[in-house]
């Protein structure tokens, strides 16, 4: 024994044995099977259900498969040098990025001005409450989300119908005699937005109820501060709410932008050829359209990785700008 440097009276025994590591912890049954459920399962599933049908997608989209055929030609890049010139899925990728930027937008400003509303939105006086009755317009809103698309997207194509629409005869009765017999689906400059404003509607309650939750995770304390300063409403959702809840809205942001690349079910039950002058048509109608009726898979599949790379890029685009604004906020709050 020898004593420790520094520490007079304490000694310490040269050679002794050092706990055993964490990693070198015997398997046991316990642990083999929780690592086989929770991560070996799963996994497994991921790769029969995911990673395999894209793997074989992408094999198909180099070849001339027709889908009816046991052999497939290797033809190689062919099917996406037709896709740069096939004026018609470059309308279809325009319509769905146009799709890409505003819905995303709108929904999640209207879903956050709404949250702000029912949780520090109400009285200015006494402790920091939302609007009186916040319950009963949580239930109210959220009630669209569980309908499902397909009825939303029938109940609105009936709502447009020129002759006999709600719209139109709400419209004509306020007077507005110009709106009497308008095709809002049939019309290019309107069909498009026509459609948004129903996927809008269907998903603005979800996330209103979503930020709702997340909004009032954040201490009161903050609100009653903020309020105290002189910060009205605005400022409070701006500077405090907006980033206490970021990762609730960049999470959000990327799921409807994901929503917003496909949106077929909405726009198959409202335009299901594509619209006016193909105004609505969206990359997920061509695929469907090219594969089924065309019976031209090996191209569909093409189409189906442009579709993936490009919601890969959106996802690497969000999560990577969100991942830079967050450490420039740490850096300024550090400073």
């Amino acid at each position: 024994m020898s004593a420790l440097p520094g520490a007079p009276g304490r000694t310490a025994v040269r050679g002794a044995a050092r706990p055993p590591a964490a990693s070198r912890r015997r398997w046991t049954f316990d642990r083999v099977s929780l690592v086989v459920v929770f991560l070996g399962v799963p996994l497994a599933l991921y790769l029969v259900f995911v990673l395999y049908p894209f793997t074989q997608a992408a094999w198909y989209s180099l070849t001339s498969w027709s889908g009816f055929t046991a052999t497939q030609e290797f033809i190689g890049l062919e099917n996406y040098r037709r896709l740069l010139g096939d004026g018609l899925f470059l309308q279809a990728i325009g319509n769905s990025l146009s799709l890409l930027v505003v819905v995303p937008a709108v929904t999640l400003v209207l879903s956050f001005a709404l949250a702000c509303l029912l949780t520090f939105g109400g009285s200015s006086t006494g402790a920091v409450r939302g609007l009186s009755g916040s319950s009963f317009y949580r239930v109210v809103s959220f009630f669209p989300y569980v309908v499902p698309a397909i009825v939303v997207g029938i109940i609105f194509g009936r709502v447009y119908d020129p002759s006999a629409g709600l719209l139109n005869g709400v419209l004509t009765g306020l007077g507005l005699g110009r709106f009497q017999d308008f095709a809002w689906l049939g019309e290019p400059a309107t069909a498009l937005w026509a459609v948004i404003v129903v996927i809008v509607w269907s998903f603005v309650g979800f996330y209103m109820v979503l930020f709702v939750a997340s909004i009032r995770a954040i201490p009161a304390e903050i609100f009653e501060a903020a309020r105290i300063d002189g910060a009205g409403r605005f400022r409070t959702a701006v500077f405090i709410a907006a980033p206490g809840i970021a990762g609730s809205l960049r999470t959000a942001y990327v799921y409807l932008g994901i929503f917003a690349l496909d949106a077929f079910v909405f726009l198959a039950a409202m335009n299901p050829d594509g619209g006016p002058g193909n105004s609505t048509l969206v990359i997920t109608q061509q695929i469907f359209s090219t594969a089924f009726t065309q019976g031209r898979f090996g191209l569909a599949c093409a189409m189906g990785v442009v579709l993936a790379v490009l919601t890969f890029v959106f996802t690497g685009l969000v999560l990577g700008i969100g991942q830079l604004l967050a450490r420039r906020g740490a850096k300024e709050a550090r400073a």
